[in-house]
């Protein structure tokens, strides 16, 4: 068989003939190139959690779902009761402050003072200077079992309230910088509570809001959004109750998709090295035996 000659380019000039082994060569080296971006990129992209035994939390805890894409939402019988807002109402508060306050440098810092570090201490302050902020967020955004009082902390919502206004940030002011202090929530409140319970614990959360109480029975909150889909949870009684009622309405955390079949890298060097190249040789001998690759990025063997 004559050896292959050289084609014109467009330019005159004359291209070089391309042997089989340098073809098997590149097509080996695309592949390994190809297996390291798989293997290296692959990341595991968590779906937002399903409350498929929603019907089965008790009584104790309100709890209300959203999926963003579809606008479908969910709950508990009880989640359009009013209950206390705890912590929670600090979202609101802010959210008032931020967009309709005096734009001071002070307001933005008890903002994140109160959502990132739940610090009451700011909420007071940002109360005191804006005492109708939760009934004005609760106009604008239709929270028809939100109400205000006289002290922040005796303020009334309920989880379809909270999801109402997460659902509502995420799709009307996406940059709201209530979303990032809720993504960078302090593990540990401004009083000493750590803050790593309740619906923050649901797989593909991206922020959460916590809320306790501080005097007579043991009132506790959450609120958390993720990439498509936002929660909420109260629970009369203490945190690790709220955790149980909120993990357990979702069922089981799904485990991680299991691994794709690997294929040692030597192995796909010995398939396509056809022509016996020197450098794939090489190539192949240097590689350790347990490198491997993902079998699917490879075609079948001929």
């Amino acid at each position: 068989m004559a050896a292959p000659s050289a084609s014109p380019r467009e330019d005159g000039s004359r291209r070089q003939p391309v042997s089989v082994a340098q073809s098997v060569r590149s097509a080996t080296f695309a592949a390994l190139a190809c297996g390291v971006v798989v293997c290296a990129g692959a990341g595991t992209a968590m779906a937002a959690p399903t409350p498929d035994a929603i019907a089965e939390i008790a009584p104790r805890t309100a709890l209300s779902f959203a999926h963003t894409p579809s606008g479908t939402r969910v709950g508990t019988p009880n989640q359009t009761a009013a209950r206390p807002g705890l912590s929670i109402v600090k979202l609101y508060i802010a959210d008032y402050m931020i967009r309709r306050g005096d734009g001071s440098a002070e307001d933005r810092e008890l903002g994140q003072r109160m959502i990132r570090d739940s610090d009451d201490n700011a909420a007071d302050r940002a109360y005191a200077k804006y005492p109708h902020s939760v009934d004005a967020i609760a106009a604008e955004y239709r929270l028809t079992s939100t109400t205000g009082a006289g002290y922040w902390g005796n303020s009334a919502t309920s989880t379809a309230d909270t999801v109402a206004f997460l659902e509502a940030k995420k799709t009307t002011d996406p940059t709201s910088p209530i979303l990032d202090w809720m993504a960078t929530a302090a593990p540990v409140a401004a009083d000493g509570t750590h803050q790593n319970w309740g619906t923050g614990r649901l797989p593909s959360v991206t922020g959460t809001k916590w809320g306790w109480s501080d005097y007579g029975p043991s009132v506790v909150a959450s609120a958390s959004f993720g990439p498509d889909f936002s929660v909420a949870a109260n629970t009369y009684g203490t945190t690790d109750q709220h955790t149980s009622d909120v993990l357990g309405a979702f069922g089981p955390e799904p485990g991680p998709p299991p691994a794709p079949d690997q294929i040692p890298i030597g192995e796909v060097i010995d398939r396509y090295n056809t022509g016996d190249d020197r450098l794939l040789n090489q190539l192949a001998s240097a590689i350790p035996p347990d490198w491997t690759l993902p079998a699917t990025i490879l075609p079948p063997a001929p």
